[in-house]
């Protein structure tokens, strides 16, 4: 044993030694996502432990070491039971993505009762207290029990402190932590991430849809960690939501549900009582499970399918304009007239299956596979009405194949992978379209109508296949015990993005005091330029290493220690050859006012702080970043060696991605301009030109005449040009705190600061013939390259700022106590630079570059408190509760009300007043949820329920939109921001919901 011991010291002291090199010399190497759960503790020295699910039969093992040490790394998280030989039997619930630590010793501890479909096992739920993240669990009691308003199982990661789910009132759904993105988070399920790589909302598929990410009835539990994650954790920048599936048991059960809602059993909105109607609406979502064995104790079955529709009321409200002398009178009465009350209809499919075979005890194969399929009507609200709305396909396919193979002493997983996902709106409605814009900030549109604005028409996605393998090394011992853990992962998948479609041409018109001018001031419409394709795609090629040590020193310091390195390359940015006819036209005579003879565009743009050699890429200028290196550490201190008091904390870097949409765009944009041409009146003057002439009533005769006047011709072109080094975002992370066990209550307090960096963003790049970005007042959106339209240029700078007390206190439900609470509540200060409401926001045309802009406050509630829980009541009821509140949530914006600047605007940030909940504080936010469950036996193993969740019992008006009446002469007024009272809500207005269901 004394030989075996000295090799695993000096195979730890090797790979420990070696670990940065191995990082640097192994470019092909990464790590899977873990879901899994592991077990750690001490036994008698030199014996066989074993783990056993007891629900499926599979079965674990390992040997403890001469310390009597053990550790099972890679199990299924469930309920185990788990003994060293006689004496030392006890059954334990593992949970998601944890590590617990059992003792075996002879004595069992206090047991929980848990329902396994039939089979009533007593078991105890290990709680992980001794780990570094900030993060919390959500579990199947949870899921089941905590009223919801959509059946998107991500709705309760907002009972974790430092998360906001947000349900808008068209029935979109956002998932943010911190001041940051919903691009930031990733969600790893089954271990694999489903990060999207194009578009916005974190995760594939959830950008502007009502859908659901995964059937909730296969989704078994999920943790969430909000900073401090460990290395294996890719791809992101804000919180990680770790999901596992369910799988199928030796028995066999089944589970059909329906619930539903409709107009007469929700509360009017606030448009619908301002519009004296209320508009039809219903939510329809159903669905079903099955399980089973295909041979027990070797191979088991599970598949589920859950269907939704929804009709969704919307209001139809402008967007609040820059200049406090406009009504919504002034607006023309065809478009007053599409003002008030809309619906969104959407219908989804989403089916999960899942087989496992385990041929050995050392061997276990799971094949699975998602499909999701959806069609919708959306667009439709604030600043758009229902004619100018996207008719939207959404569909996301996911196939994964894993072979887990164990040996006493390590664990190895390999995994392969394919996605195909795919996002293709395109509009309703086919002619021209109209925006009306406030006749004093033409960046101001109040509203659209008529025709979706082309470029809205989009077919963006990614497909492709990845292989991963992890490999754990979970018996070393070298001043403490060490699990060693380290992997491979390649992945080649397809980006492909279409920016906007061909036709519908958007005529602006002046909104004025007076009313709305009859003739238009400019035209937008798309004109493609031969010879390049409107459609971009790459092969994008990702690869990562990292390698980590999760070391147990002694009972009470347990550190984890981990370094990660990753690598993107995208072909169709690194290859671009900015045109010719771009360059020479850079390096031509400015033709702009002001710029004397001999000097050159790019001369201009220099004088101020503009290179345009920063941005032109002759295809062998762009290198892939290659120093993305990770480091994380995180540490718990048990303070007495019983879990009870464990202080914890740590510090890391986390890459995320440069999502596809913004790499794309100097070659989408190009080859299909949205290009425009101003007809001059009082309030918008140019200089004659292709691209400003007078006004025509045949120019309305569609996009055919408008191409005409452009065609052989680049004048008036946008050049979108992104900065040959462009950088990745990152975070960096820190947090304190200390995690309690007080009786049957977990408490933590975590102090944890979140900086997010290298944030992409288009700023324009025009400069009048001095170098100035403005000109009494005015920015430099008419000072176009010679020969082109106006210079938009993508550079690093967007930063954002967050820190966070975050505090939960959970008392876990158990059948003995009949009851089950927790509360979380969030203080955050937050700030960014940027005037954006929206933080996914990528572009900033307010200041000269991202660096001019000041940081203000985000939109982020300073206090959020989530209390939810469940009890179980006499003659079979089950009672839950949500209460959410939140404090008002800032406006950002660009006050223009002449103050003492270039432009006369100033980027702010402002709360509105909200309204208080009974008494004391103001809130922005308030609501109260309740569901009741009503279980009956219908015959034998077949059981049914009926629930009734009562959603926002109060009725609250949780405003979405805000009035922005600023000042004037450089003086803000005693209230710059209110809510709007007429326009949309969040969540939803007092809603009954019905479900009926059958279980056996």
């Amino acid at each position: 044993m004394q030989a075996v011991s000295k090799s695993k010291k000096l195979l730890l002291a090797r790979l420990i030694a070696t670990s940065v090199t191995a990082t640097a010399a192994l470019p092909m190497i990464s790590f899977a996502q873990s879901s899994d759960a592991n077990l750690r503790g001490t036994a008698a020295p030199n014996i066989t432990v074993t783990a056993k699910n007891v629900a499926t039969g599979y079965t674990r093992t390992t040997t403890s070491g001469k310390d009597g040490s053990y550790a099972l790394v890679s199990l299924p998280p469930g309920t185990y039971q788990v003994d060293a030989g006689a004496g030392t039997e006890h059954t334990i619930t593992l949970t998601v993505a944890s590590t617990s630590t059992l003792n075996l010793v002879a004595a069992a501890p206090a047991a929980n009762a848990k329902n396994l479909g039939g089979v009533t096992v007593t078991a105890t739920t290990l709680p992980e207290m001794t780990t570094s993240e900030v993060g919390t669990t959500i579990s199947q009691r949870e899921i089941a029990t905590v009223p919801q308003i959509t059946r998107n199982f991500l709705e309760f990661a907002d009972t974790v402190p430092g998360m906001v789910f947000t349900v808008q009132q068209n029935g979109q759904t956002s998932l943010q932590s911190g001041g940051q993105a919903p691009d930031a988070i990733n969600v790893y399920i089954d271990g694999v991430g489903q990060k999207n790589y194009v578009e916005n909302g974190g995760i594939t598929g959830q950008n502007n849809t009502q859908g659901n990410p995964f059937p909730q009835l296969a989704i078994g539990e999920y943790k969430v960690v909000t900073s401090n994650y460990k290395a294996e954790y890719d791809q992101i920048s804000s919180a990680a939501v770790i999901a596992e599936t369910k799988s199928g048991t030796n028995e066999l059960h089944g589970e059909m549900f329906g619930d539903w809602t409709d107009t007469r059993l929700r509360a009017m909105t606030p448009n619908e009582i301002f519009a004296g109607k209320k508009q039809p609406s219903h939510d329809k979502e159903y669905g079903f499970s099955l399980g089973g064995p295909i041979i027990k104790d070797k191979a088991h079955f599970f598949v589920t399918y859950e269907g939704k529709e929804y009709d969704t009321p919307i209001a139809v409200v402008p967007s609040a304009p820059s200049s406090s002398l406009l009504q919504t009178s002034d607006l023309p009465a065809s478009a007053q007239a599409q003002l008030g009350p809309s619906s969104l209809p959407f219908k989804e499919n989403l089916w999960f299956a899942k087989f496992d075979y385990e041929p050995t005890n050392r061997d276990r194969i799971e094949v699975s596979g998602k499909y999701r399929s959806e069609t919708s009507i959306s667009g439709t609200g604030i600043g758009v009405a229902a004619s100018s709305a996207l008719n939207t396909i959404n569909y996301d396919r996911r196939f994964d194949v894993r072979w887990d193979h164990s040996a006493d002493a390590w664990f190895n997983r390999l995994q392969l992978t394919y996605e195909n996902a795919f996002i293709k709106p395109t509009a309703v409605n086919i002619g021209n379209g109209a925006a009306y814009t406030d006749f004093s900030n033409q960046n101001t549109t109040l509203l659209t109508a008529d025709a979706a604005d082309p470029r809205g028409t989009q077919d963006k996605g990614q497909k492709g296949p990845a292989i991963q393998d992890d490999f754990t090394l979970n018996d070393l011992q070298w001043h403490g015990d060490h699990v060693v853990k380290m992997g491979v992962k390649y992945k080649l998948i397809q980006l492909v993005a279409q920016d906007a479609g061909e036709f519908n041409p958007q005529f602006s018109y002046d909104v004025t005091p007076n009313g709305t001018l009859p003739v238009p001031w400019q035209v937008l419409f798309p004109i493609a330029l031969p010879g390049l394709s409107p459609i971009v795609r790459t092969n994008d090629k990702q690869i990562g290493t990292y390698i980590q040590d999760d070391w147990t020193v002694d009972e009470h310091l347990t550190l984890n220690l981990g370094i990660r390195w990753d690598y993107d390359e995208t072909p169709s940015y690194l290859n671009f050859v900015t045109p010719q006819s771009v360059v020479t036209a850079l390096n031509s005579q400015n033709t702009n006012a002001g710029a004397p003879q001999g000097m050159t565009y790019a001369q201009s743009l220099a004088l101020g702080g503009v290179n345009v050699n920063d941005y032109i890429s002759n295809g062998h200028n762009r290198h892939p970043q290659t120093n993305q290196f990770q480091p994380r550490f995180g540490f718990s201190y048990d303070i007495n060696g019983d879990q009870a008091h464990v202080i914890h904390g740590g510090a890391g870097r986390s890459y995320d991605r440069t999502i596809y949409e913004f790499l794309q765009l100097e070659q989408t944009k190009l080859a299909l301009d949205e290009a425009t041409i101003t007809f001059p009146n009082q309030y918008h003057q140019c200089a004659s030109s292709l691209s400003c002439i007078p006004w025509n009533p045949a120019y309305l005769g569609g996009i055919g005449v408008l191409q005409g006047l452009l065609t052989g011709t680049t004048a008036g072109r946008e050049v979108d040009l992104i900065n040959n080094n462009l950088k990745t975002p990152h975070s960096d992370q820190i947090s304190i705190g200390m995690r309690n066990q007080i009786g049957e209550w977990i408490t933590d307090v975590t102090w944890a600061q979140v900086n997010r960096f290298n944030g992409t963003v288009f700023t324009l790049g025009n400069r009048y013939a001095n170098g100035q970005f403005y000109q009494q007042g005015n920015a430099a959106f008419g000072e176009s390259i010679p020969g082109f339209g106006s210079l938009i240029i993508g550079n690093n700078g967007v930063t954002q700022k967050t820190q966070q007390v975050l505090v939960s206190a959970e008392k876990p439900y158990t059948p003995e106590s009949h009851w089950g609470v927790t509360i979380a509540y969030t203080y955050s200060k937050a700030k960014q630079n940027n005037d954006s409401q929206d933080p996914a926001d990528q572009y900033a045309f307010d200041e000269p570059t991202i660096q001019d802009y000041p940081f203000i406050t985000s939109a982020v509630a300073k206090h959020r408190l989530v209390v939810s829980g469940s009890n179980d009541l006499p003659w079979g009821l089950l009672f839950g509760y949500k209460l959410t509140l939140a404090t008002p949530i800032p406006s950002l914006g660009l006050a223009c009300i002449n103050f003492n600047t270039p432009s006369a605007c100033l980027p702010v940030s402002f709360t509105p007043p909200g309204s208080r909940f009974l008494s004391g504080p103001i809130f922005g936010y308030r609501s109260i949820d309740f569901q009741i469950t009503k279980n009956f036996e219908i015959y034998g193993n077949v059981s049914g329920y009926a629930r009734f969740d009562l959603l926002n019992a109060f009725n609250w008006n949780n405003y979405d939109g805000y009035l922005t009446p600023y000042g004037a002469n450089g003086v803000f007024s005693d209230r710059p921001v209110t809510y709007d009272p007429h326009g949309n809500i969040l969540g939803t207005p007092r809603e009954l919901k019905l479900t009926l269901g059958i279980k056996f």
